[in-house]
C-alpha cells in the first residue's frame, strides 16, 4: 500500500460555483455563443419575432428580446440551474426537436457573466425577474416586462478572467456573433429577426419565405443567380438554393446548412458541398450554397458537443452521396446558355480541346501559301531584337490565354498571360501602396453594391485601410455600400465583382488575421482583377512587352496565388518528349 506524503495537498470537492464555471467555458467560449444559445432559446419558445442588441462586441452587453411563450415566474429559478429544461421529452436522446436540450446555456451565462432574464408568458398578470452574477442567484422578483423574455449579459467573462483575456477584438467579436445570428436567420424564416450592433441596426426582416431571407441575408445579386434544388433519397430530403458554376467566392462566407432546422457547421456537409464543385470552379474559390436538409430524427445524432453546431449521421455516405448527386445535376441544367451566351468558337478540335487561331493552323497556311485577311490571321513572327532577352520574343498567341515565345538558346517559353500580368499589377499596386501613394481614380457615376450585412459591415469597418488601397467607400443602408472611387492603375475593373471578394477576403474566419496580412490579400485581388484575362487577343507588341515587363519584375516566377507564370522546355527536354533522346 502507498502512502500519500505528508506533503501532497488534500482532495476536495469543487464547489457549484467552481463547477459551472469551469463547465461555462464548454458552452459559451465567445460572446456569440451566449448569443447563439440565447437565440435559440426564443426560436424553441415558438417566438414570433426575436431582436438582438449587441454592445462591445458582445463583451459589454448582449440582449435578447423575443415574443415567445415565456417562462413561469416559479420555473425563473429553475431555469437558471444546471441542467434542468422544459424541452428535452425523450431520455433516449433519439428524438430531439429543440435547438437547445441539454440545460447548460442559462447556467453557464449565469456563471461567467451577469445575466437578467424578464419573462412573462402570455395570461400571467406582470414579468418577473431574476439575476445571476458569477454563478450566484438573487431572487425571483415582479418587474415591468412585456410578453415573451428578454435577456440580458453583462460584462461576459468577469468571473472568468482567464477566458476574457483570450477573448479577440470588440470588433473580430462582434462580427462572430453577427454571423451566429445571421445562421440562425436563416435557419428559422417564419420567424422575424432585428439585429442592432452598437446601436447600428445590421438588418431587421419579417416572417418570411425561404428564398426572400436568402436574397435578404446573401445579397439581392448573389441570389438571384442562385437556382433552387429539392432532391430526397431514402426518406431523406434535401432543398434550397446553390449557386451556378459561375458564382463563387473568394471563401465560404456564404454557405449556410441546416439539419432539421437546426444551423450547423458540420465538416461531412461542408465536404460534400466542396466535393460537388471541385471540376467546375477554380482550385480556391468556394461555391455559394443554402442547404436545407430533413431526415428521420433516428438517423441523426445532434448530442455530439456542447456546441451542437456538429452532428453524427447514421448514413453518412447516403448524405454524402445524396448532396453532392442533386448539386452535380443542378449544374448540368443548360443555365450557363443563358447566363453567359457564347458563339461557337472558330478552329478545330486537337484532344478535346477547342483551339482558335492558334499558331499551328498559321504555320499550316504559311507553308500551304494561304492568305488570310491581316485581322484574322495569328500572330506568328519573331523579333530578332527580343530574342536575346531571357524569356525570348513572343511568336504566337494560343487559346487567346498562352503566349509562346522563343529564348536565346532554342528553349520554349510558354506563359500564361493572366498570371503574369497579376503578378506585374500586384507589385506595381504594393509600390504604391508602401510609397503611401495609391492613386484614386474618381467615379463618374457612384456604384451600388448590395453585399449580406455582415460583409458590408466589415468593409464599412476597415473603410480607412481601404482608403489607403485606393477604394473610396461609404455606407448605403445595412446591407449595401456606396462605391465612389476606385485605385487608378485598375483601369474600370468590376466594382460590384470586386466589393464582393474584397468583403470575403476582410471577413472575419475565426482565425486571428492581422490588418497587414488582410491588406496583404486585398491587393492580390485587386492584382487578379486588373489583370490581363484569359481570352484576349494581345498583339505581338503587347506580348513583348508583357515579357520584358516580367524580366524586371521580382518573384515573377508566380503569380499572386503561387501559381507559375510560365513554363520553359528545353531542347534537350523537348527532343526528350519526341523520343529523339533517352
Amino acid at each position: 500500500m502507498v502512502l500519500a506524503s505528508m506533503d501532497s495537498p488534500a482532495i476536495r470537492r469543487l464547489s457549484a460555483q467552481i463547477v459551472n464555471r469551469i463547465a461555462a467555458g464548454e458552452v459559451i467560449e465567445r460572446p456569440a455563443a451566449a448569443v447563439k444559445e440565447l437565440v435559440e432559446n426564443a426560436l424553441d419558445a415558438g417566438a414570433r419575432r426575436i431582436e438582438v442588441i449587441i454592445a462591445g462586441g458582445g463583451i459589454e452587453r448582449i440582449e435578447v428580446i423575443d415574443d415567445g411563450n415565456g417562462i413561469a415566474h416559479g420555473d425563473l429559478a429553475l431555469a437558471v440551474e444546471n441542467h434542468a429544461t422544459s424541452k428535452l421529452t425523450d431520455e433516449a436522446l433519439v428524438r430531439i426537436n429543440t435547438l437547445g436540450f441539454r440545460g447548460e446555456a442559462l447556467p453557464s451565462i449565469g456563471a461567467a457573466a451577469r445575466l437578467t432574464l424578464i419573462s412573462r408568458p402570455p395570461g400571467q398578470d406582470a414579468a418577473y425577474k431574476i439575476t445571476v452574477a458569477g454563478g450566484a442567484v438573487g431572487p425571483v422578483v415582479p418587474c415591468a416586462g412585456a410578453a415573451g423574455t428578454r435577456a440580458i449579459v453583462e460584462d461576459l467573462f468577469y468571473a472568468t478572467p482567464a477566458r476574457r483575456k483570450f477573448l479577440r477584438t470588440p470588433r473580430a467579436e462582434g462580427e462572430a456573433a453577427m454571423r451566429a445570428v445571421w445562421r440562425l436567420a436563416l435557419s428559422a424564416p417564419q420567424t422575424g429577426f432585428r439585429l442592432v450592433t452598437d446601436e447600428r441596426v445590421m438588418f431587421d426582416m419579417p416572417p418570411q419565405d425561404e428564398a426572400p431571407r436568402v436574397a435578404a441575408l446573401f445579397g439581392r445579386d448573389t441570389a438571384r443567380t442562385m437556382l433552387s434544388l429539392d432532391a430526397e433519397r431514402d426518406g431523406v430530403r434535401l432543398t434550397g438554393l446553390a449557386g451556378p458554376a459561375s458564382l463563387s467566392r473568394a471563401t465560404a462566407g456564404l454557405q449556410s446548412f441546416v439539419v432539421n432546422g437546426r444551423p450547423v457547421l458540420d465538416p461531412l456537409l461542408k465536404l460534400s458541398l466542396r466535393l460537388a464543385y471541385r471540376d467546375v470552379i477554380p482550385q480556391g474559390r468556394h461555391p455559394v450554397a443554402a442547404l436545407r436538409l430533413s431526415l428521420p430524427d433516428d438517423a441523426l445524432d445532434v448530442n455530439v458537443h456542447p456546441a451542437k453546431t456538429e452532428l453524427r449521421f447514421a448514413d453518412a455516405n447516403g448524405v454524402r452521396s445524396l448532396v453532392m448527386g442533386a448539386i452535380g445535376q443542378l449544374l448540368v441544367r443548360p443555365i450557363s446558355l443563358a447566363t453567359a451566351p457564347m458563339a461557337p468558337p472558330s478552329g478545330f478540335k486537337s484532344s478535346g480541346i477547342m483551339m482558335r487561331d492558334q499558331a499551328a493552323r498559321g504555320f499550316a497556311e504559311a507553308e500551304l501559301g494561304l492568305l488570310t485577311p491581316p485581322a484574322a490571321r495569328p500572330v506568328v513572327r519573331s523579333d530578332p531584337a527580343e530574342t536575346n532577352y531571357p524569356l525570348g520574343a513572343a511568336v504566337a498567341q494560343i487559346l487567346e490565354t498562352y503566349v509562346l515565345a522563343v529564348a536565346a538558346d532554342g528553349a520554349l517559353v510558354i506563359i500564361d498571360q493572366h498570371a503574369a500580368h497579376e503578378r506585374l499589377t500586384e507589385e506595381r499596386l504594393r509600390g504604391e501602396f508602401e510609397a503611401g501613394a495609391v492613386l484614386t481614380q474618381a467615379l463618374l457615376l457612384p456604384v451600388v453594391v448590395d453585399l449580406p450585412p455582415y460583409e458590408a459591415a466589415g468593409l464599412r469597418a476597415h473603410a480607412p485601410a481601404l482608403r489607403r488601397l485606393g477604394m473610396e467607400i461609404e455606407a448605403f443602408g445595412p446591407g449595401a455600400v456606396l462605391v465612389r472611387g476606385l485605385p487608378a492603375a485598375l483601369k474600370n475593373p468590376d466594382a460590384a465583382a470586386l466589393l464582393h471578394d474584397l468583403a470575403a477576403e476582410f471577413a472575419d474566419t475565426g482565425t486571428a488575421i492581422s490588418l497587414e496580412a488582410r491588406l496583404d490579400a486585398a491587393l492580390a485581388r485587386l492584382a487578379c482583377h486588373r489583370s490581363i484575362r484569359a481570352g484576349r487577343r494581345l498583339t505581338v507588341e503587347e506580348m513583348n512587352a508583357l515579357l520584358r515587363a516580367m524580366e524586371q519584375t521580382p518573384r515573377a516566377a508566380t503569380c499572386s496565388h503561387g501559381r507559375p507564370t510560365f513554363l520553359k522546355l528545353s531542347k534537350a527536354e523537348l527532343e526528350k518528349m519526341f523520343g529523339r533522346r533517352g
